[in-house]
């Protein structure tokens, strides 16, 4: 029992000082229960069948994620426990000066994780259900679903889950504290606060060669993500350039700690002015743990930006494509003129001779009753016009340049008449070709600076007969299928004569629909829906794209990557601001007898405030500075890879991740200021 007092004293004597650590505790919980609870605050959404199976995906894989999340927040917390214990060295030592055995101080540590386990769970579960409510309007605004009646939702799953896991994560804490406890040594606890690691000046000119060599490393690593990412197709490759990027970030920090000082000693107006020596001094003093806590942070804080800024752009970017893509109400196609030969069905080889309209005429579906703006047009494709012809000179090299691409596939054609009916329902722009030209539509980026290169060449193309050279030197921005991302990588618009008599590939069929509001859209997708029950649809494979599943899947689609995105990005956040914060708290802690003796020469509190200030911002911002340079091409490589997406978005996305970062990292690099000069202050 006395042990127990004891511990609760030690708890509140502790609070004031290290309220980072209960915070981030509390916070982690909040963080954990609330993105486990989704799952829960959907009952109030009002949302179709295909949006509750997306959300049961998100919730299965968020559920993934949280088993990694919960390694990230166990290492924190382990990490953040290990400066609480070096903190309280001395204090042990007097334990067992008193007489007090090791068992017993490890009981106390028992007492006192428990019972910071147990308010930090409480709190922490009780924050997270109320901001869980909130989540409920912030899933709904991403599904864009509607709210039925507000109830309050408490998810036992999600409690049970947040329990178990954090439960876990404190008896790691105890384990730890237990065997720390067992290895220390008296002499060492009651001289603890004494030592300081030994300012060991590192070879200027060996570090200046490991600087120059690990930036150059980070350019290739550079390079390798943005202007040869072409080679990076393969995952064992990709993983090159993220390991030489940790390495070098690693030497980087290496270099520049054994640089920095001596390049500030030898500028003897900048060391000596005010307190800079003793900044500089202090931050040297710690140099040893600094490189390495400062490499892990830098590549958090790196994973951070470019989940955030990704994820966020993709969601942005598929919203915004839809606007633009799905420009109709339905678009409906089938395979044309299939060969007999190949064990395709009777039925469907016989369906493949007459048009989208007629196939929906012999299902029993009436296309003047229910459809208006209708555009019908059929797309052509040949196995003697492949990508590699088209490209004339220009071939060679691109198959250097882009290896993995596949060159041997047709080109597919449209009428010039087809593609303007399409533009003008489209809202794009139309093409007007003379009797020996052509055009090449695309909105897939990478393709588009393919197509262009043998373009600008001049490539004569040589279809059913007819020989054509292009009338741009460059694309025109355009698609023919409607999807929610910029797939198209390349259709050639002809004059109609070119295409007579030539093979159709595939029918197509656009409309809007004959309805004027929501309700009666459905009625008439529902109708299409329930073709696949006519006695004729086993003779046809029709398939079909509406707005409103394109819509659902895309908006679905978008929340999933934007929480997962968060919830990885926000737990790095915390991980890494808190590892640094609680780092500085336990070195205030440990420089209080410093900042006493500079009171008892005559420094005021206004310089002391200011060279606190300023060794807090070497910590904080030097990952961060880092760890921005990285993230330039990291989001450029992600770009790359997630490039249908489009790319329109891109600078929203970078702003609210600043925004994120500045509340989250910024609010604290303030309360690790606020509490340090807490700490150093004369009682």
């Amino acid at each position: 029992m006395m042990l127990f007092k004891l511990s609760l004293k030690n708890i509140a004597r502790s609070i004031k000082d290290y309220a980072i650590y209960f915070f981030t505790l509390i916070l982690g919980v909040a963080i954990f229960y609330i993105f486990n609870a989704i799952d829960s605050q959907t009952v109030m959404m009002q949302v179709s069948e295909s949006t509750y199976e997306i959300i049961d995906l998100m919730t299965s894989m968020l559920s993934g994620v949280s088993v990694f999340v919960a390694f990230i927040l166990g290492f924190l917390i382990i990490y953040a426990n290990r400066f609480l214990m070096k903190r309280r060295h001395k204090e042990f030592g007097i334990y067992l000066t008193l007489g007090m055995s090791k068992r017993k101080i490890s009981l106390i540590l028992f007492f006192e994780t428990l019972i910071v386990g147990v308010i930090s769970l409480a709190i922490g579960l009780i924050l997270g259900t109320g901001l869980s409510q909130l989540m409920s309007l912030f899933v709904a605004n991403l599904f864009e679903a509607k709210m039925t009646e507000f109830e309050f939702v408490f998810s036992s799953s999600a409690c049970t889950k947040t329990l178990i896991y954090f439960s876990v994560m404190y008896i790691l804490v105890m384990i730890f504290n237990t065997y720390a406890v067992s290895r220390s040594k008296l002499i060492d606890l009651l001289n603890a606060n004494k030592k300081s690691e030994k300012i060991k000046l590192k070879n200027p000119w060996i570090c200046v060669i490991v600087f120059i060599i690990s930036v150059i490393a980070l350019g290739y690593a550079y390079y390798c993500v943005t202007g040869g990412v072409t080679d990076m197709q393969t995952a064992d490759k990709i993983l090159i350039p993220i390991a030489l990027g940790a390495v070098s970030t690693f030497f980087i920090f290496w270099s520049l700690s054994g640089l920095l000082l001596k390049i500030f000693m030898s500028m003897k107006n900048v060391y000596y002015k005010g307190l800079n020596s003793f900044t500089l001094r202090q931050f040297s003093s710690k140099i040893n743990t600094t490189v390495f806590s400062m490499t892990i942070i830098c590549l958090m804080l790196f994973f951070t930006i470019c989940v955030l800024s990704s994820a966020i752009s993709i969601r942005n970017s598929m919203t915004a494509n839809l606007e633009v893509m799905v420009p109709a109400d339905i678009q409906l196609d089938k395979k044309m003129d299939l060969p007999e030969n190949l064990g395709t069905p009777q039925g469907i080889v016989e369906d493949s001779k007459i048009s989208v309209s007629e196939t929906l005429d012999r299902l029993g579906f009436d296309t003047d009753k229910y459809f208006k703006d209708v555009v019908e047009f059929n797309l052509y494709a040949s196995n003697d016009i492949l990508i590699r012809n088209t490209l004339g000179d220009a071939f060679s090299e691109l198959e250097k340049q882009f290896p993995y691409l596949d060159y041997n596939m047709a080109e597919t054609f449209i009428r010039e008449s087809d593609y303007n009916k399409l533009a003008n329902l489209y809202g794009l722009d139309q093409v007007h070709l003379n009797d020996n030209e052509y055009v090449v539509v695309a909105d897939f980026d990478s393709w588009i600076n393919i197509r262009n290169q043998g373009l600008k060449l001049g490539t004569p193309v040589t279809v059913n007969g007819y020989t054509l050279t292009p009338k741009y030197d460059e694309c025109v921005n355009g698609f023919v299928y409607m999807t929610s991302s910029h797939i198209n990588t390349g259709i050639f618009v002809v004059p109609d004569e070119v295409l007579e008599n030539m093979t159709r590939e595939t029918g197509i069929l656009v409309a809007n629909y004959n309805a004027n509001d929501d309700q009666g859209k459905q009625k008439i997708e529902d109708m299409i829906i329930g073709l696949d029950k006519s006695s004729y649809s086993p003779n046809t494979d029709i398939q079909a794209s509406t707005k409103l599943s394109l819509y659902e899947g895309s908006i679905g689609l978008g929340a999933m990557i934007t929480f997962i995105g968060l919830y990885l990005g926000i737990i790095f956040l915390i991980a890494s601001a808190a590892i640094l914060a609680l780092k500085e708290l336990s070195e205030s802690t440990d420089n209080k007898e410093r900042f006493r003796m500079l009171r008892k020469i005559g420094t005021d509190e206004q310089m002391l405030n200011k060279a606190l200030f300023r060794q807090i911002g070497i910590f904080f911002l030097f990952p961060l500075i880092i760890a921005i340079i990285h993230s330039i091409f990291g989001i450029k490589f992600c770009l790359y890879i997630l490039e249908t997406f489009g790319k329109g978005e891109l600078l929203k996305s970078i702003i609210m991740t600043a925004g994120i970062i500045v509340f989250v990292y910024g609010g604290y690099f303030i309360i690790t200021y606020l509490c340090s000069k807490n700490i150093i202050k004369e009682r």
